[in-house]
């Protein structure tokens, strides 16, 4: 087993370990786990181009270390317990053993239907085990699975099948969610419709048997094939650095970018993380809420618990369904240990009442855990209050889809945690504050921009298709570091808060989304001339979606609201609808013809005592004209 962090001392001792000899440091974690064949050289790398490897020459393949090595010692222990939507439907469980005999049918059934190592198969799958056990199986044969939420519309769903060129799609027929049935496969055939002209075959698990459309030349039954298939399918060797998965996320350009990430290096890092941050024990039953759309189902509900040989909920529900008192709930039927969720997810807890957890027994958390966004003090001081009792620690967890891992967090019962602070590093990861022109800020009570300057075996390795991207977005802001995009504060004892995105990206219901991505879709309303999207303090959200829109005709009507946030579902999906619509005669623009989005952002946050100089605009009257219109 990997080394566990247990005490203040063993934390600051790790951490001097794993900066001063890194590559001892993770050789010793790597050294833990199935190698088919050792790994050669443990770290190459090089910021500038950008090239990371990690675990050089080494073969192994993942789902072995997450199935296969655990059926001697916990065959029998559940692995994934599933819950549904509906509490008055049955539980599902699945030990290891049952786990890795549905992941042996799985990559069986794949490889009949012709998907080989190195395939991308894109999943568009609400919150089932087949998820799981389908990406696993991808793993497990050496193909590359890419996730994509179920929430997203079919125009964003087929750009980020044509992007991958996969071969295949897996998805339901329905979602189930609250009161909702949500027609999954119909999104898929219009995708198919759309683009998607590599995908051979769509494979559908038919979970609530609803009518559907159906194509013989493309569709295939999950369970059909799944009942021919032999439960014995051999663990592919996979190179530490061939591809294990692609997940798309928002950038500050429209078009979503695919963060790849490789076999080896992930593996190391999400058990190793998964383990100390959340300071899993035998027996323990842990719950992330995340959906495996996103990275951290992938890092967090799937991988880094299995990994680790732990107990993990799967959740297809939502939090408020039947009532407020769901999460609550499912915490003391399943005596949940570790609880890892959301700030938009808390904050709506919060706004239904102090009544409804105070119903339920949840003296068997030990843990609670934050992700997505930086937690604000007054729902850190909910949770701690009323889910934690004060006796289960919070941990404020900060990293990226391109980071692979938690990045930055306190150590329950180990480090102190301090409201809206992230605190202090992980073991091996070397974090440190620049100010904009790179120099390395290393006094404490100050404020920079939050970057990385050792690799860490979990990072990004390329945007898939196109490096020079990836080099562009992370590699090039400061020579030989990664840039994280975000800014943070360090306080007098060293501890990180992360103040948030510097560029164009918001942090919705912790979901990054690009704003050209958004105003690219208003702006494919014929009416709208030209539009500007910002972020602006959301009670609930975290941070809500201001669009500033130029019409064709001067129409502002409700009606018209009603279109533009139509055509928005139709081109990215429901999440990224604006929260509030401001038409305006005009944007104010640089000489340049650049929109001011940072004298946007104030007005949409109604901090408009400081704009700053702007008699240079082109235009210096439009902000007066913004100002005495904006929605409050």
């Amino acid at each position: 087993m990997t080394t566990e962090i247990h005490s203040l001392e063993s934390y600051k001792e790790e951490y001097r370990k794993s900066v001063t000899d890194p590559e001892a440091f993770w050789k010793k974690e790597a050294e833990t786990f199935t190698w088919f064949k050792p790994f050669e050289t443990v770290c190459d790398w090089n910021f500038d181009e950008p090239n990371i490897k990690w675990f050089g020459g080494g073969k192994t393949n993942i789902t072995y270390n997450c199935l296969d090595r655990h059926i001697e010692t916990r065959g029998d222990q559940t692995a994934i317990l599933w819950e549904p939507n509906n509490p008055d439907d049955e539980v599902k469980k699945y030990t290891y053993k049952e786990l890795l005999d549905e992941v042996c049918k799985a990559s069986n059934m794949l490889k009949s239907l012709g998907i080989q190592k190195g395939d991308r198969v894109v999943f568009y799958m609400p919150m089932v085990p087949e998820l799981a056990i389908g990406v696993l199986a991808c793993a497990r044969i050496g193909a590359v699975h890419s996730v994509v939420f179920a929430g997203f519309s079919a125009q964003a769903l087929a750009d980020r099948v044509d992007d991958a060129q996969a071969k295949m799609i897996i998805c339901s027929d329905y979602n189930n969610r609250g009161k909702k049935s949500i027609p999954v496969k119909q999104v898929v055939d219009e995708a198919m419709d759309i683009g998607c002209n590599s995908v051979d075959t769509v494979i559908v698990h038919k979970n609530t048997g609803f009518e559907i459309n159906w194509s013989d030349d493309t569709d295939q039954s999950w369970h059909e094939n799944m009942a021919k298939q032999s439960s014995v399918c051999e663990a592919e060797p996979m190179d530490s650095e061939d591809l294990l998965f692609i997940l798309y996320t928002s950038g500050s350009t429209g078009k979503p970018k695919g963060v790849v990430h490789t076999c080896g290096g992930y593996m190391v890092y999400t058990c190793y993380s998964f383990k100390n941050v959340f300071q899993y024990k035998k027996g323990d039953i842990y719950w992330c809420t995340a959906d495996i759309g996103w990275i951290t189902g992938h890092s967090y509900i799937v991988y880094g618990p299995l990994l680790a040989g732990a107990t993990t909920i799967m959740f297809e529900g939502v939090p408020t369904f039947p009532d407020a008192g769901r999460f609550w709930d499912i915490c003391q039927k399943h005596k949940v240990t570790q609880f890892y969720t959301a700030p938009t997810a808390i904050r709506a807890l919060m706004a239904k009442g102090d009544e409804w957890p105070a119903k339920y027994d949840l003296s068997s958390i030990k843990v609670l855990g934050s992700v997505g966004e930086p937690i604000n003090e007054e729902a850190w001081h909910w949770y701690d209050k009323h889910i934690g009792k004060g006796n289960a620690p919070i941990v404020d967890t900060w990293w990226q889809t391109e980071t692979g891992g938690i990045m930055i967090t306190p150590l329950p019962g180990i480090t102190d945690t301090k409201p809206t602070y992230a605190s202090y590093p992980m073991p091996g990861i070397q974090a440190i504050l620049v100010d904009k022109d790179g120099y390395e800020l290393t006094e404490n009570n100050v404020e920079g921009l939050l970057c990385i300057k050792y690799p860490w075996p979990s990072m990004i390795r390329t945007t898939y298709g196109d490096h020079a991207r990836c080099k562009q977005v992370y590699f090039s802001t400061f020579k030989g570091m990664y840039f994280t995009g975000d800014g943070a504060r360090r306080d007098e004892n060293g501890r990180i808060r992360v103040i948030g995105r510097v560029d164009d990206v918001i942090n919705v219901s912790g979901h990054r989304m690009g704003t050209a991505e958004v105003e690219n879709a208003i702006n494919e309303h014929p009416n709208v001339v030209e539009s500007a999207v910002v972020g602006y303090p959301h009670d609930i959200k975290g941070q809500g979606i201001y669009a500033y829109v130029i019409t064709q005709d001067k129409t502002t009507n409700d009606d018209f609201r009603r279109e533009i946030l139509a055509v928005v579902t139709k081109e990215i999906g429901p999440i990224a609808k604006p929260d509030k619509i401001q038409f305006v005669s005009d944007l104010p623009k640089t000489r340049s013809g650049k929109i001011m989005r940072r004298i946007l952002r104030k007005i949409a946050s109604k901090d408009t005592g400081n704009l700053g100089d702007i008699s240079t605009l082109l235009n210096p009257d439009a902000v007066q004209d913004v100002i005495d219109n904006a929605l409050v």
